[in-house]
């Protein structure tokens, strides 16, 4: 579990992440996500980060099965860092899942190359947009 008092890095990393990730969705609908983010989620969430003097990412995986966060500073993107975060909670679960808007491809085809499996559909009504629910086995073959 993330500190209290170290949350805020964490929050600035996923708030501008988020928000270049998902141009589809207006990003006054991540601010007033925040919160949520800030109190309910990270608070309660395993998480693990990527800093060599500066946050450069991070993994958090909620219940020991849900990945609700994955992001990597959009300077530091494509250099290994999200696949490594994401093998490390992949080393500690024997299954994971997570949830993934449909448009954002980019994200879609990492979550596919790391042996997650699209199982279904489902739609956001605070969005507006389909999201995929994938999941990832550890004795699944690819």
């Amino acid at each position: 579990m993330v500190p209290q008092a170290d949350i805020s890095p964490l929050l600035t990393l996923w708030l501008e992440s988020t928000t270049l990730a998902h141009p589809f969705i207006p990003a006054s609908y991540w601010h007033e996500s925040l919160p949520a983010v800030r109190d309910d989620y990270l608070p309660h969430a395993r998480s693990w980060v990527w800093d060599d003097g500066a946050l450069r990412g991070f993994v958090s995986v909620m219940n020991e099965r849900f990945v609700g966060a994955l992001f990597v500073a959009p300077e530091c993107a494509r250099r290994g860092i999200g696949g490594a975060l994401l093998r490390h909670a992949q080393s500690r679960y024997p299954r994971l899942s997570l949830e993934v808007y449909q448009q954002n491809t980019r994200a879609v085809a990492f979550y596919q190359a790391q042996g997650f499996r699209v199982v279904e559909s489902a739609w956001q009504r605070d969005t507006r947009h389909h999201t995929w629910i994938m999941q990832w086995q550890a004795d699944q073959t690819p």
